[in-house]
């Protein structure tokens, strides 16, 4: 019996396979410091296999997707001057092999089958986490929070805002209706109960802002393209003015405030200033990808010290920007910053040009909030991370052309179609 490629590679046709393979990988992001290589191992066998299946549909056209490698070639590249360099080439592999397996995830999903793998997949890494977590103490700033099956309470409540945000997408964006609607609802009451026991200022305030952006999106979709540009450009340049006063009015402490933090984001802002002054030692390369959160070095060891780290492990400068400086100077700071604003100013673009985009529409939060959380998390800057598979998934959706049906946006006050939004291409052109 022979079994019909398309139910593994064709978007649309392949939602079963597809949505087990996000589940999959969530799951291993999640917990493959638990589990170990064998994790690993399963990561790589759900997507590297569909290679040989189809190549010329899973690959593309790869020269319109290079850009997508650069920042990833380029940790490859700090090998030759890493201090050390093993550890360097360790990582750098891994986070290609990272990247290659999230854009065989881009070529082969479409964005139905991804948001319906990301739901089961937080789904199933909450409640894993409420039934193995626990509750850490926090001598920075003395209080109990829950931290699941995880290190950090950050990354507990980052996987919250994912099933918030696709739960939230799922009804919203893509009108999913009966089980999967059941489902989104389940999850994101899950999502939004370990969000609140992990007490992340953090994941909080970001997901805010991204459900509060895209209900604001979902208004403006009843204009037509050129309004839509004019309005969002008045209300991108009256949004920055208000960001400036509130800063210089003191609203930035006051909704720290509101959280239990103060302005020294817990010790954060001491530690950008360490990660600023190590930088300046490096400046345009930096000292080799990974290569500075190594245990003997004097430098980490003093701030493992000073934050109470006592695994000497899973450390980083909370800033997305910084720990890439420390690690690959400003040449790499630019790459990765290039590829993130790409990739949301990019869907920006398609959003408000298309008539209709579900794609770029859902795939705009996801953009939006791996940028607003690279100012206080490294999301995208590590392998086998959901940060940096969605990073670079949803990236490399630009890189693909797609054909918008050509029915008109309903008007105020009629029901919206759901459709999924992108088409799968012949092999001609990709």
């Amino acid at each position: 019996m022979r079994i019909a490629k398309s139910i593994f590679i064709r978007p649309g046709s392949n939602a079963t396979y597809g949505t087990v393979a996000v589940t999959l990988s969530f799951f291993v992001f999640a917990y493959s410091s638990r589990f170990g290589q064998p994790s690993i191992l399963l990561y790589y066998a759900l997507w590297f296999p569909l290679v040989m299946m189809d190549y010329r549909n899973v690959l593309g056209s790869y020269h319109r997707q290079l850009w997508l490698f650069a920042f990833g070639f380029f940790t490859f590249l700090s090998i030759f001057w890493s201090v050390v360099p093993p550890t360097t080439a360790r990582a750098s592999i891994q986070y290609m092999t990272h990247i290659f397996c999230a854009l065989v995830a881009m070529r082969t999903l479409d964005i139905r089958t991804l948001t319906r793998g990301a739901i089961v997949g937080t789904g199933i890494v909450l409640l894993y986490s409420m039934l193995f977590g626990y509750y850490a103490y926090d001598p920075i700033d003395g209080t109990y929070s829950f931290v699941g099956a995880f290190d950090s309470k950050n990354q507990l409540g980052f996987y919250a805002s994912l099933g918030i945000y696709f739960a939230f997408a799922a009804v919203f964006v893509l009108g999913e209706r009966r089980i999967w609607m059941i489902g989104a609802g389940i999850a994101g009451l899950l999502s939004a109960y370990c969000l609140h026991a992990s007490a992340s200022a953090t994941s909080v305030l970001t997901t805010m802002l991204v459900v509060l952006l895209c209900v604001s999106l979902r208004i403006i979709l009843y204009l037509s393209p050129k309004q839509r540009k004019r309005l969002f450009v008045t209300v991108a340049v009256v949004g920055v003015i208000l960001a400036v006063a509130g800063v210089y009015l003191g609203a930035v402490d006051l909704v720290l405030g509101a959280f239990g933090k103060d302005s020294t984001l817990t010790g954060r802002t001491y530690l950008w200033q360490q990660g600023i002054a190590t930088a300046q030692q490096n400046l345009l390369f930096g000292v080799g990808y990974q290569a500075y959160w190594v245990q003997g070095f004097s430098e980490p060891e003093r701030l493992w010290e000073e934050f109470y780290i006592a695994s000497r492990a899973g450390f980083h400068f909370h800033n997305t920007y910084i720990e890439t400086m420390v690690e690959t100077g400003l040449i790499g700071v630019f790459l990765l910053a290039s590829i993130l604003l790409t990739a949301v100013i990019g869907h920006i673009s398609r959003f408000l040009s298309d008539v209709r985009n579900d794609e770029s529409y859902l795939l705009l939060g996801i953009a939006t909030l791996l940028l607003i959380r690279s100012f206080v998390e490294i999301d995208i800057l590590n392998p086998y991370h959901v940060g940096s598979f969605l990073f670079y998934f949803t990236a490399g959706k630009l890189s693909m052309r797609t054909r918008m049906p050509a029915k008109a946006p309903p008007h105020m006050g009629e029901q919206m179609p759901f459709a999924p939004p992108v088409n799968w291409e012949p092999r001609t052109g990709q």
